[in-house]
């Protein structure tokens, strides 16, 4: 910390005890040295606590920058699931304006078939969101564990 060497020791040594006298110089130094120490832990627990903080922030800009991944893939994966309904209504409405007089009889098998559309996107919206958040809190399985798992899925 400081720069002293021990010609600089050695006089202060020496003035000490010409000033303090050789009955207070032992207790002055222990006080000295006992402040010395305070000082010291004072200063590295200060140190301790600013590289915590320091950490935590990183932390939390990492979280923040995840999270925001996140909320872009999900928005991804609605956009790609409206797509997909858009394009299956389009071609379901399709054949709906050329029957004319059997407009009636398969307006309600389209529109149950809409509904049921409707569910599978919804239901794929909601795996799909809670799968990405699972893959994010759960470490991906081993290449053991993905094998097995689909040798079990073969077997059934």
């Amino acid at each position: 910390m400081f720069d002293i060497g021990f010609l600089e020791l050695l006089i202060i040594g020496v003035v000490g005890l010409l000033v303090l006298g050789p009955e207070r110089l032992p207790k002055a130094a222990r006080t000295a040295g006992l402040w010395i120490g305070r000082i010291k832990r004072s200063v590295a627990g200060m140190q301790r606590e600013i590289s915590a903080q320091l950490e935590a922030e990183e932390l939390r800009q990492k979280l923040k920058e995840q999270e925001r991944k996140l909320d872009d893939s999900v928005n991804q994966a609605k956009r790609s699931a409206e797509q997909a309904r858009r394009s299956v209504e389009s071609i379901a409405d399709t054949p709906n304006k050329g029957n004319g007089g059997q407009a009636d009889s398969t307006g309600a098998q389209s529109a149950s078939a809409g509904q049921r559309l409707d569910d599978a996107v919804d239901s794929a919206a909601r795996a799909s969101s809670s799968s990405a958040s699972a893959s994010t809190l759960s470490p991906a399985p081993s290449d053991d564990t993905a094998s097995s798992e689909h040798k079990d899925s073969a077997t059934r």
